[in-house]
Formats: structure tokens, sequence, C-alpha cells
């Protein structure tokens, strides 16, 4: 690309990214936001768990039909309205928010702000060629670094001024930047033409290349485990280290923000060395570090070192995930993001509630940190397999 090429393609990652991280911080903001709301309506910590992983488990499930819609419609109408339907549900929280229901029903609808990763990555894979697509979805990946603003921000906008008044700043952003984008943003020239066969087709590809189904696997594990740790550690740092809750906060925002400069770096070195070595990497370090935390997380100071050490790891794998999606699966990026996007997901759905289970069980997260490492091997075993399968020979049983 020569620098006037690049203007284009330019605008639409920093347009791209803006909308994902306003949509992550309205996304995300029910976990800070977990101790205050268990307050103020008297949730058990089961019921605070499910409240904080309904808009994970929505923005899970809408990530595959609005991918598909992108590859159809072009990502800058699905963004746009999105972010223009996420105000809703925003504006009903800000309302009612004194019981269970409430939560339960608008923090639903507030999950298809988490789809928006599959809207921006198709959005903007299709302005950079692929020597460049790992690097500038890191970037665009960098955008979760909502949830570090929603971390920072929200426990201390609630206790200074209510909980009304989180909702009421996220509403302010989105429609700042959703304005920004509907009249900034322009599609990529040259879109894939939609597949034929109606509106499910495209997710043949599933079918037809079975090797589009394992980055769903290290998505799975690698952004679900970031959503999952980010969620919950606001509760386990104050119920385990009597933490106060904006201080709580404030430590998961931390944690997000390692992940969020993490990404583009794993984006970066994918471009470099492949995406299967950075996702080697990332899934024995997170095998190794989630093995350390089961017995280790009720001392502090081991407990930041291996939380910081594995949100890296969570980080340079998502970003290398996407770089394969890019580069393997170009006719049908959204399509194929859309549900890799929906399992990383749904990995951030189950943890919290396996956790506070287990926790009510035992009176310890050690089974659930050591569940962690087991999907890690899982990980690898698949890692293996595909790569034996790329180079031709048969592939034989991994050992983790």
């Amino acid at each position: 690309m020569s620098p006037a090429d690049t203007r284009p393609a330019n605008r639409a990652l920093v347009l791209g990214t803006a909308a994902f991280t306003a949509c992550f911080f309205a996304w995300s903001m029910l976990g800070p936001l977990g101790p205050d709301l268990q307050e103020e309506v008297g949730l058990s910590e089961l019921e605070l768990a499910i409240v904080i992983a309904v808009p994970v488990l929505m923005g899970s499930l809408m990530r595959v039909p609005l991918g598909i819609l992108t590859d159809r419609l072009g990502g800058r109408p699905v963004f746009v309205g999105l972010m223009a339907f996420t105000l809703l549900p925003l504006a009903a929280l800000a309302a009612v928010h004194s019981s269970l229901w409430a939560l339960l029903a608008f923090g639903f609808l507030l999950g298809f702000a988490g789809a928006s990763f599959a809207v921006g990555v198709p959005f903007v894979s299709r302005w950079f060629p692929r020597e460049r697509q790992g690097a500038a979805l890191g970037i665009y990946g960098a955008g979760m670094g909502g949830t570090v603003l929603a971390g920072l921000t929200a426990p201390r906008l609630a206790d200074a001024l209510g909980l009304r008044a989180p909702f009421l700043v996220a509403i302010a952003l989105l429609a700042v930047v959703g304005g920004a984008f509907w009249l900034l943003a322009r599609d990529a020239p040259g879109r894939p033409p939609a597949a034929e066969g109606g509106l499910l087709a495209p997710l043949r590809v599933f079918r037809e290349r079975p090797a589009a189904w394992a980055p769903t696997l290290y998505y799975f594990v690698a952004f679900g485990g970031f959503v999952a740790m980010f969620a919950y550690l606001p509760r386990l740092l104050t119920s385990v280290h009597d933490l106060a809750k904006t201080d709580a906060g404030a430590r998961a925002a931390g944690f997000a923000l390692v992940a969020v400069i993490a990404r583009p770096a794993g984006g970066w070195i994918a471009d470099r060395v492949g995406a299967d070595r950075v996702l080697r990497a990332s899934f024995v370090a997170t095998a190794a570090l989630a093995a350390l935390l089961g017995p280790l997380y009720e001392r502090m100071v081991p407990l930041t070192i291996l939380a910081l050490s594995l949100a890296a790891a969570f980080g340079l794998g998502t970003g290398a995930v996407f770089k394969l999606v890019a580069q393997d699966f170009s006719d049908r990026v959204g399509a194929v993001t859309g549900l890799v996007g929906a399992a990383g997901g749904l990995g951030g759905f189950f943890p919290p509630l396996v956790m506070a289970a287990v926790n009510g069980i035992t009176g310890s997260y050690l089974i659930g940190f050591l569940l962690l490492a087991l999907a890690a091997c899982g990980c690898l075993v698949v890692l293996e397999r595909m790569r034996r399968a790329r180079s031709g020979r048969p592939a034989q049983a991994a050992t983790a």
C-alpha cells in the first residue's frame, strides 16, 4: 500500500476500534458493578454470577447472525444499528436496576453489544492485505480495553453518583461514537459476494472445511478465560481478600489492561512467526499459570503476579486467533468470526457459574482454576493435530 492507500484503511481501523471499545464498555459493565448490585438487590453469589453471565451468553449467541449479516450487508450499517440498539437496554438499566428480574431481562438485551466483535473483524480485515491483517486485527482487538474503562470508572461513578450514573455515561459514549461511525466509516471496496442458499449458507464452511472448528476452541479458552477472569475477579477479591469494591474494580481493570496491551502484540508476532507458535506459547503459559493459581489464589502477591501473567497469555492468544481466521477463511470472515466469537463468549459465560458453584460446594476456587489448566492442555492437543494435518502426516494422538 502507498501512503495514500493506507489512509482509508487506517481510518477504518480507528473507527472500528473506537466502536468496539464503546460497545465493550457497555457490555462488560455488570461485572465491575457486581458487588454494588449484589448489595443493592440482595443477590446470592450464584444469582450474581448469573446476572454477570447473561450478557456474556447473549453476546456470544448473537455473534453468529451478526457476523453473517456483516458478510452480506457490510460492517458500517450493522455496527451503526448495533450501537443504536444498545442504547435501549442501557436506558432501561439506568431507570430500573433494583430487582433480579430487571437485571436479567435488560442484561440479556445489553448482551447484544458483546456481538460487536464479529462485526468489526470483517469490517477491519478487508481494508488490509494479508501480511498486515494480524497486526491490524490485534489493534482492533485492543478495543476490549472497554472492559478496562468499565472496571476503572463504573464502581467509582456508582459510589459517587449512584448506580444510575455508569449507565448514563455509557449512553453518552455510545451515542458519540455511533454518530462518528455513521458519518465517517465506509466499508472496504470489493467485498466478497454473499454465499448463495439463504442466510445460514455461510456456515457451510464448518462442514466443508472442518479446520474452521479449531479456532473456535482456541478462542473459547483464550478470550473466554479473559472474560471470565475479568468478570469474576471483583467478587473473588472482595470475598477472599476483603478489598473495597473500588479497589477490586481497579485491580480487575489492571488485569484487563495487560490483556489489551498483549493482544496487538500477539497479532503482530503472529504476522512474523505464525499464529500457531503464538497460540502454543499462550496455552502452555495458561496451563501452567492456572495450575499455580489454584493453590495460591488466597495469597495476594502470588495472585497478583499470576493473574497479570495469565492476562498477558490470554491477550497473546486472542491476538493470534483471528490472524488464522483472516488468513485461512478470507471469503467467509464474518461467518467464521461469528462462530469463533460465539465460542469465546460462551467461554466467558460458563466459568463464572462453575466458579460460583464450585466455591459453594467446596469453599474453594481450586477446582475452577484446574479446569482452566485442563482446557488449555486440550488446545495444545488440537494445535498439534492441526500442525500434523497441514504437514500431511497422520494426526497421531498427542500428549498434553
